[in-house]
């Protein structure tokens, strides 16, 4: 077990959030902790740099990212062994939270040193709360894998979770995306997030089945996409479904018809409930 008190003098490493989009959201205190460290490591150091220069901090700035984390960790780490206090962002919101971050903060704990975070913006909260959707218990993903095939399989294993999901996604990803959680999940309710705290800030909300609607084109900018959970209390065999689908074709309701309702009375996936249905 290890127990450090983050203040208790000596070097430490500061994970610093950063403004998602509004300048205006950085804190005072982040500002103070930036320009007290030796050295400041971010993912995109032009990003940084506009950041620090808005708030007048003039302090030395590094590249940190995927490609580089690995061997500049080793750098930062014997910063922290000079005894000197450095700090890592990331481009918007809280390092390690789909950014880098992880390698040096391993790294900085394995060598006891402190690890304090400054708080500030994240994306995926504001998100949550203003989505409509259940906020007492929630599971975030982040980014789904930009593969097609795998991207279906990490959302086949999502797909029974009660609790509201939370995922990232990019611009030029955004379409397939959406028309992957629609397949794989039905027409549950969800919120689409997009330019959060800028001045084109947007909340789209309503179902998976509108989504497909969506012109692409008018989705710019980082999104956060919020998912209803699972909300089924039971599981239903094919049996069942078939037994649904039979009293709305008894009613006279197209097969094409009956296969949505039932999706969607049951939150099955439409396309499970179309295999069985053309099966009668």
């Amino acid at each position: 077990m290890q127990r450090i008190k983050s203040f208790d003098s000596g070097p430490i490493l500061y994970l610093v959030a950063t403004p998602i989009g509004n300048l205006k959201e950085f804190s005072p205190r982040a500002i103070e902790v930036l320009s007290s460290v030796s050295l400041i490591a971010s993912e995109d150091t032009r990003n940084t740099l506009n950041l620090l220069n808005y708030s007048n901090i003039k302090n030395k700035l590094i590249s940190y990212h995927e490609h580089n984390e690995s061997t500049i960790s080793l750098k930062l780490l014997e910063e922290l062994k000079n005894g000197h206090s450095i700090a890592i962002c990331s481009d918007a919101g809280y390092p390690l939270i789909s950014d880098p971050g992880k390698t040096i903060t391993q790294k900085a704990i394995e060598n006891g040193f402190a690890v304090s975070v400054i708080n500030g913006s994240s994306a995926f909260i504001p998100a949550l709360i203003a989505s409509n959707l259940p906020t007492q218990h929630f599971y975030f993903y982040g980014f789904l894998d930009a593969r097609h095939s795998r991207r279906l399989k990490e959302l086949e294993a999502l797909k029974n979770i009660k609790d509201t999901l939370i995922f990232y996604e990019s611009p030029h990803r955004i379409k397939e995306t959406l028309d992957d959680l629609h397949s794989v999940f039905g027409p549950r309710n969800f919120s689409l997030a997009r330019e959060l705290t800028k001045i084109h800030e947007e909340y789209i909300r309503g179902t998976l089945d509108e989504v497909l609607n969506l012109d692409p084109n008018t989705l710019k900018g980082e999104m956060v996409l919020v998912v209803a959970g699972n909300s089924c209390e039971e599981s239903y065999n094919d049996d069942k479904i078939i037994d649904e689908l039979k009293e709305y074709l008894n009613q006279g309701i197209t097969k094409k018809e009956a296969v949505r309702l039932v999706s969607q009375k049951l939150s099955l996936n439409k396309n499970h409930v179309y295999q069985l249905a053309m099966k009668l």
